[in-house]
């Protein structure tokens, strides 16, 4: 009977210091989701042909890819994040290739929320403003939402 209440006992202790698993569902630190329009139709999304896009001193994100719409990361450790779009044409004559570069500066304000033990921390960011931004290609650009709180709407539309 002993060796029963023992068993029982530790069976207990072992089910009841079991940790609940640190599974991450809620969403993360949203994207800045940028659409691209017609300059001349401006209810019409245009594709970019051939778009690069990478943040200043890091990797491209995409490369000579034919989108109407992008998602890109903004930088969590600082109040501003530096992009520069490539657009690639090709000459129909020579087939020539013809790279042209638009730089935009992001700037915004950080508000790190406290999500969860397994989430950790989530950044939404406020009061998106654009600081600079050339226009070789592109030809204007809207704020759509200054808040990006999640990823369901664009933020930023682009006429080119």
């Amino acid at each position: 009977m002993k060796k029963y209440l023992v068993f029982i006992f530790i069976s207990i202790i072992a089910i009841l210091s079991c940790e609940k698993d640190d599974i991450c569902i809620e969403p993360t630190t949203p994207k800045l989701i940028i659409t691209f329009y017609n300059k001349d139709t401006t209810y019409l999304k245009k594709q970019v042909k051939s778009l690069t896009v990478w943040a200043n001193s890091k990797d491209s994100l995409y490369v000579n890819k034919s989108l109407d719409s992008i998602a890109i990361p903004l930088d969590v450790n600082s109040e501003n994040t530096l992009y520069k779009f490539v657009s690639t044409e090709f000459e129909t004559d020579t087939d020539d290739q013809i790279d042209t570069e638009d730089e935009i500066n992001f700037a915004y304000n950080r508000n790190d929320i406290f999500i969860s033990r397994s989430c950790g921390y989530k950044t939404i960011y406020e009061n998106l403003t654009i600081e600079s931004n050339t226009e070789n290609w592109i030809n204007s650009i809207v704020i759509n939402n200054s808040t990006i709180e999640n990823e369901t709407a664009t933020h930023i539309i682009i006429f080119h």
